[in-house]
């Protein structure tokens, strides 16, 4: 019984160190591959650390309404995924900010919650170069790129911030999938968003799917409940974390469209 217990304790003790070793690997799932534009510019972002990010600037479709949309994606992929939402919002009047953190889309270096932090800044810098300030600049973050973009707004206020399918801090997350560890204790990436957000005064929004198989729906909730400024939440019903009416659907560009209205 002893060495069982002397192996059953090594075994978990084995494992607690690779996934502390590991667990941004865990995290983060970047697309390194280089995205090709289209219907976008190519920009370059440089960061305060010295890096210099690709980005894509898509210009509005119509009348400008003067308004830039800065948006911060998730985990996964890079930012040629999110290229029909951005296309869906131009389509609005609205200028719209693409960039690829750290690590992702053929950009240099690793992501961390620190280094999204600085690359988001270098995105806000370059639209307020381009004559946008954050005055009249929606933050619209992802899942991951909500606790981004909340954070972002604490120091740089934004006109308003439309967060999608956000979590209330990423150990909760973690707690969800992995119940049988100790995921807050292990976690060097905490994303505290809503610890963030009750600093946040701009009009906000939370959009979620019903059937969020990665983000739990009443996370999402959660988030809303705590926004001291909440104009609306919206939830899409059937919706799982990564399907396209989630993306870039309908409901997700007239939510945007309905909070630049009251600018």
């Amino acid at each position: 019984m002893v060495r069982m217990a002397l192996v059953l304790g090594s075994v978990v003790l084995l494992l607690v160190a690779v996934l502390w070793g590991y667990q941004r690997q865990l995290i983060y799932l970047p697309d390194t591959t280089t995205p090709t534009s289209v219907g976008a510019k190519d920009i370059v972002l440089e960061t305060s650390d010295g890096l210099r990010l690709g980005a894509w600037l898509v210009p509005p479709l119509g009348a400008d309404r003067g308004v830039a949309v800065l948006v911060a994606h998730g985990n996964g992929g890079n930012r040629a995924g999110r290229l029909p939402l951005a296309q869906a919002l131009a389509g609005e009047g609205l200028t719209v900010l693409l960039f690829d953190y750290r690590g992702y889309g053929g950009n240099p270096g690793s992501p961390s919650e620190r280094g999204l932090a600085l690359d988001v800044r270098a995105a806000q810098e370059y639209l307020v170069e381009y004559g946008v300030p954050a005055a009249r600049t929606v933050y619209f973050g992802e899942s991951l790129g909500a606790a981004v973009v909340t954070e972002l707004a604490v120091e740089r206020p934004p006109a308003a911030l439309v967060l999608r399918s956000p979590f209330t801090d990423l150990a909760a997350v973690g707690r969800h999938h992995y119940p049988f560890l100790p995921v807050t204790l292990l976690l060097r990436d905490k994303f505290p968003l809503v610890d963030h957000l009750t600093a946040v005064k701009a009009p906000t929004a939370v959009v979620y799917g019903s059937a969020d198989s990665i983000v739990p729906p009443e996370q999402s909730r959660t988030v809303a409940e705590a926004a001291p400024t909440l104009k609306e939440a919206v939830e899409i019903p059937g919706a799982d974390h990564n399907d396209a009416v989630l993306v870039h659907g309908p409901q997700v560009v007239a939510t945007v469209a309905r909070l630049v209205e009251q600018l």
